[in-house]
């Protein structure tokens, strides 16, 4: 059984006094702030684990914040509008509890679960947002290690005692490729995610399941990072290639607004040749042209849905998890019957 570490081990290595790692951990005064560093990277070396009860009241709450950790490159988050709308509703629903967002952007996984780790150290925070989870993700067993109360938003999945909000990507999907296949496409390709993400997979499956039910004779999935230099490459990776696509989904929006740039460039006409469906209805997908049809979903209730649940774990202990609405498809100019069976329908 592995010793827990104690204050009084943290004093010892630091050569200082237990009352002076207590005043570091709790941010008080008393200490001066390059000691007050020293102790704090200490007890992160030592994976110190402060010894607190998971469910509290909500006058016991000292830091009045919640965290929300994004793993995404910074110059993608600058210009994708899903965070910025679900931050918007997280901000709505806890600045009603006087409760502050606490936001840091890193680009590694490990450097995510260091933020975790400081956060719990220094109770910065009283819970966490778990968003982009990963198939098999170590936030949730961290989560539990550090006695952060968390709420997921994905799924859906089994997560244990960690609350979820979720939507059903596998349905929304599903009634894409359908809505596609009826229009006549049987040449499909799917711009995908990060491949290591839940919903990433969520997704990927249910496109295989509905194409091959609906007998659509070539559909694809190429992994991106949801950027739109990534989404460019992409479209163009798939509309150079023998079987090239009658229609792709995207993603999210910003690779869709990409992939009608390449397609564009490459003199094919949308959607006269080539369907485009955007994952995520913003106002990029209005002002292009043609203009996008979309998959389309409140973000904001859902982050607020997202803040309520989080707010009921750190007061109760637990919540249970949620499923929001599904995105739902919002047809526009950028798809059509694919040229070959307009033509067969008029002959």
């Amino acid at each position: 059984m592995v010793k827990r570490v104690t204050i009084a081990d943290i004093a010892r290595e630091a050569g200082v006094s237990k009352g002076a790692v207590s005043y570091a951990l709790n941010g008080q005064p008393g200490v001066s702030d390059a000691t007050r560093d020293r102790i704090l990277e200490i007890a992160e070396q030592l994976r110190f684990n402060p010894s607190r009860p998971r469910t509290r009241a909500p006058s016991a709450a000292k830091a009045s914040a919640a965290g929300l950790v994004i793993c995404r490159p910074a110059r993608i988050l600058g210009v994708e509008p899903f965070f910025m709308e679900l931050v918007s509703g997280i901000e709505a629903a806890l600045s009603a509890r006087s409760f502050d967002l606490t936001i840091h952007v890193v680009s590694e996984h490990d450097a995510e679960l260091r933020v975790y780790e400081r956060w719990a150290v220094q109770r910065r925070v009283d819970g966490v947002f778990l968003v982009d989870v990963r198939v098999d993700d170590e936030r949730l067993e961290a989560a539990r290690r550090l006695r952060l109360p968390a709420v997921a938003i994905a799924g859906p999945g089994d997560f244990g005692d960690i609350t979820s909000v979720w939507s059903d990507d596998a349905a929304a999907i599903t009634d894409t490729v359908e809505y596609l296949a009826a229009l006549g496409h049987r040449n499909i390709a799917r711009v995908g995610g990060l491949p290591h993400l839940l919903h990433t997979v969520i997704r990927t499956e249910a496109f295989a399941a509905a194409c091959q039910r609906l007998g659509i004779q070539h559909a694809v999935t190429v992994p991106s990072d949801y950027s739109g230099e990534e989404g460019g490459r992409a479209t163009r990776r798939l509309l150079s290639s023998a079987e090239r696509p009658t229609a792709i989904i995207y993603d999210n929006d910003i690779m869709a607004v990409a992939g009608l740039g390449a397609a564009h460039e490459m003199g094919i006409p949308v959607p006269q040749e080539l369907s485009i469906v955007a994952w995520g209805d913003s106002l990029l997908c209005s002002v292009v042209h043609p203009p996008l049809t979309a998959l389309s979903r409140d973000v904001a209730a859902y982050g607020n849905v997202a803040a309520r649940q989080l707010m009921t774990v750190i007061a109760e202990g637990t919540a249970p998890s949620y499923q929001h609405a599904t995105a739902f498809l919002v047809p526009r100019a950028s798809t059509a019957r694919p040229s070959n069976v307009l033509a067969a329908t008029m002959g």
